[in-house]
């Protein structure tokens, strides 16, 4: 599972979208939010967008970062004039938040909704469950009455129990309250499951006139499940996080995704590393960064990605192509290790893939030798055996040292044998 944030303009968007659907016994919601980013001509919003000049206003980055009102990063119940002026002075603009720096470049424009009640809703996916979060007293300061939120756990695979949600609620809501409150939090998690959202924050959202109004929102979504979500997601973007902008061969990568059945990811932590990784499948892609960061290899790590859900040998290709071409870039006399690894496949023809991998490391055989690279294999599925054996020829024919190892090795023993070889060097 890829956890991929999202910004706010969008889970209001699909909530409003999908109201009826979920919160079908609460007054309808439809957001006013316009997306305004770089190109966006300002001066035609007012024409476009008509509620905008007949309402108080509220503006604020749409980043990927909080804090936002702590930062002093939100104009609150503006005219649609000093709405606008304000993005003008701020757009392209860097800002330090919490450490990162980087340019402001997205902003949310909505309307204002006066208020006198503030409460909190957080759904999180854990291992074990789902865990629904309610306070009364939401806001900027909730961290300081955190003794107030009510958690109600989902054993995964059960449904949500009415029971125990109301009375959790009637700790805490006046008779008036619940109806609304506990039909809204239902839905909600109805929502949640349904689009496959891994963490949904709505802090605060308020009630007025027995209408909810989702007041801000932060949420991450399961991006494995595009493909059987990306109508009810509708135009959802997955930025990069605030601070950092995409090389040329991440966004490169994410249109290939884009374009596939496949799931291929590449996250760029520092091109002028050693440690190089090739991973199938999500889980795995996590198993491994998480080894390697545990023995302290961290700091030499240079990619996080992954290529599953059977691609193609064109797409493996590609993709395995770009990865290396990132890896001969930058000359490092210690050499550099590229670890090939992954689980064992359900449906993922394992030789199929290989083939593509093999293309794409014979085309940089010689850009392998002069980096002084050291291949580690280990990997399972389908026609496996094969696709080891093919691989390793090919690898040793080109004059890169290579160890090659099927399911009968650990996943993370792969890692500790590539560590220890070159540890010290």
């Amino acid at each position: 599972m890829a956890q991929r944030p999202i910004r706010e303009y969008h889970t209001k968007r699909m909530l409003s979208e999908h109201w009826e659907s979920y919160f079908g016994v609460l007054p309808s919601y439809e957001t006013r939010s316009v997306l305004v980013g770089p190109d966006t001509a300002l001066e035609r919003l007012h024409r476009e967008h008509g509620w905008i000049a007949g309402c108080r206003l509220v503006v604020k980055p749409d980043q990927l970062f909080g804090k936002r009102g702590k930062s002093n990063l939100v104009l609150m119940n503006c005219s649609a004039v000093q709405g606008l002026n304000w993005i003008k002075e701020r757009m392209n603009r860097e800002i330090t938040v919490g450490g990162v720096t980087g340019a402001l470049t997205h902003f949310l424009v909505e309307e204002f909704v006066p208020h006198d009640r503030e409460f909190y809703v957080a759904v999180q996916t854990e291992r074990e469950a789902d865990r629904i979060l309610f306070s009364p007293r939401g806001g900027v300061g909730i961290e300081d009455v955190w003794d107030t939120v009510k958690t109600i756990s989902v054993p995964v695979g059960e449904e949500l129990d009415m029971v125990s949600l109301t009375g959790c609620l009637e700790e805490c809501l006046t008779a008036e309250d619940i109806h609304v409150t506990g039909s809204f939090l239902a839905g909600l998690y109805r929502f949640f499951t349904d689009l496959h959202f891994t963490s949904l924050e709505i802090n605060p959202f308020t009630v007025v006139e027995g209408s909810v109004k989702p007041l801000d929102a932060v949420a991450r979504l399961d991006d494995t499940a595009h493909f059987k979500c990306a109508e009810k997601w509708g135009g959802v973007d997955l930025p990069a996080p605030f601070g950092r902008g995409l090389s040329p061969e991440e966004i490169y990568i994410k249109e290939l995704d884009r374009k596939s059945g496949a799931s291929l990811k590449l996250t760029l932590f520092n091109p002028k590393a050693r440690l190089w990784t090739l991973i199938a499948g999500g889980g795995a892609s996590v198993i491994y960064a998480d080894t390697i960061v545990d023995l302290g290899f961290g700091g030499e790590l240079a990619n996080y990605g992954e290529y599953s859900g059977n691609p193609s040998t064109d797409e493996t290709y590609e993709y395995v192509r770009t990865i290396l071409g990132l890896m001969c870039e930058e000359f490092d006399s210690r050499g550099k290790i590229l670890i090939i690894g992954g689980g064992i496949a359900n449906f993922t023809d394992v030789n199929s893939t290989f083939t593509g991998m093999i293309k794409a490391l014979r085309e940089s055989g010689a850009a392998l030798r002069d980096n002084k690279v050291s291949i580690y294999v280990r990997r399972g599925g389908p026609d496996y055996k094969a696709g080891l054996e093919n691989l390793k020829v090919a690898v040793t024919e080109l004059g890169v040292p290579i160890e090659v190892y099927g399911p009968e090795l650990h996943m993370t023993k792969i890692v500790k044998m590539a560590l220890a070889d070159h540890g010290g060097k």
